[in-house]
């Protein structure tokens, strides 16, 4: 989500040629991870939230849960041809209110399906503030980027084992309830594990998560994406436990492309989950194209311009609110006007989208 910057070639290949990671439970097979692959048409969208929520907690809680604006939106997406949203949950709204999380989670799904498009749950997260908290969500700060998203479970709750009886129970709650809903594309199971600091110190989280995750017998894929090469031991660990290697990158093209061929090593189809940060030369026009080339899914940040101020760039705030002279992230306006009709224009034409 933030931080991703320029690949240093021999840190990658440490990553991706370590030993000091070992594979946990039963991961697919090459030929059983690229049968799922082929059997897609090329996987390409968004990260989404509703433009009504903050975080992931105001997106799931009842008293906000937003299902028109939802469906208003997500058709916005199918409108240009995307097939695929990434999707965050949050283990505090399950814990609120197992019940009724899960119920909205199905909702959700059946919207998406509606529209024609699957879904990516994200189960955990080490990005933004450290302490989430349940109730009502705090009012976006002008002109800062994603001022209100939230850590899953937050920090120092992820470090600590005494909270991975209850993360443990959620996770095998809502896979094993959904473990064979061809709804769902794939389960990402931990963003960004040990960004704001976290170093190491996420790694027996990551390592809970996989284990619970497989241990609920999914029928899709299991990953988490690659994000950060200086942090060799947990990049390791999700490679080589991911069923289909995901990754971040909002480099230009060059960088873009030197992890794409490094990844390339592991013989396994891939998805970039995150990319598209207009002002650091990463754009719809010289990433989308590249992905499409390569049979690489691509799924850039954000759809709708709305709560989460992702039209603002990381750590550059506008305190004026005015919009900023060129997008950072998202597609559309709140109205379903893209940002820019020629880039609406390229992926419509990429996913062949007839007028």
């Amino acid at each position: 989500m933030k931080k991703v910057y320029g690949v240093a070639l021999a840190m990658c290949m440490g990553l991706i040629f370590t030993v000091k990671a070992q594979q946990q439970g039963e991961r697919w097979t090459v030929e059983k991870a690229w049968a799922w692959y082929n059997d897609h048409a090329w996987i390409n969208g968004a990260n989404f939230i509703p433009s009504t929520a903050i975080n992931q907690l105001e997106m799931w809680q009842e008293d906000t849960f937003d299902p028109e604006t939802i469906d208003r939106e997500l058709g916005y997406a199918a409108g240009i041809g995307m097939n695929t949203m990434r999707v965050y949950l949050h283990s505090l709204a399950y814990k609120t209110d197992p019940e009724g999380f899960k119920k909205r989670v199905d909702q959700y799904l059946g919207l998406a399906d509606k529209n024609g498009i699957r879904t990516m749950f994200v189960i955990f997260d080490d990005v933004w503030h450290k302490i989430p908290e349940a109730g009502k969500q705090p009012a976006p700060k002008t002109g800062t980027h994603n001022s209100g998203w939230v850590q899953d479970p937050g920090d120092p709750a992820s470090k600590q084992e005494k909270n991975f009886p209850a993360l443990e129970n959620y996770v095998k709650d809502i896979v094993g309830t959904f473990k064979d809903d061809d709804r769902i594309l794939l389960w990402d199971l931990y963003n960004e594990p040990g960004n704001e600091g976290k170093g190491n110190a996420t790694m027996p989280l990551l390592r809970r998560v996989f284990e619970w995750a497989r241990s609920a017998g999914p029928s899709q894929p299991l990953s988490a994406g690659l994000w950060s090469w200086g942090l060799t031991d947990l990049g390791a660990f999700q490679a080589l436990n991911s069923d289909i290697i995901t990754y971040h990158n909002y480099g230009d093209p060059d960088d873009h492309r030197s992890v794409l061929e490094l990844l390339k090593s592991h013989g396994r189809p891939m998805i970039c989950t995150e990319y598209m940060a207009r002002t650091r030369n990463s754009r719809f026009s010289n990433i989308m194209p590249m992905l499409k080339e390569e049979n690489v899914g691509a799924i850039n940040w954000g759809l709708v311009n709305g709560k989460t101020n992702t039209i603002y760039a990381w750590n550059t705030p506008i305190d004026s609110g005015e919009e900023p002279v060129e997008w950072f992230h998202d597609v559309f306006r709140k109205d379903g006007t893209p940002y820019r009709e020629d880039e609406a224009a390229l992926i419509k034409k990429l996913n062949e989208v007839k007028k």
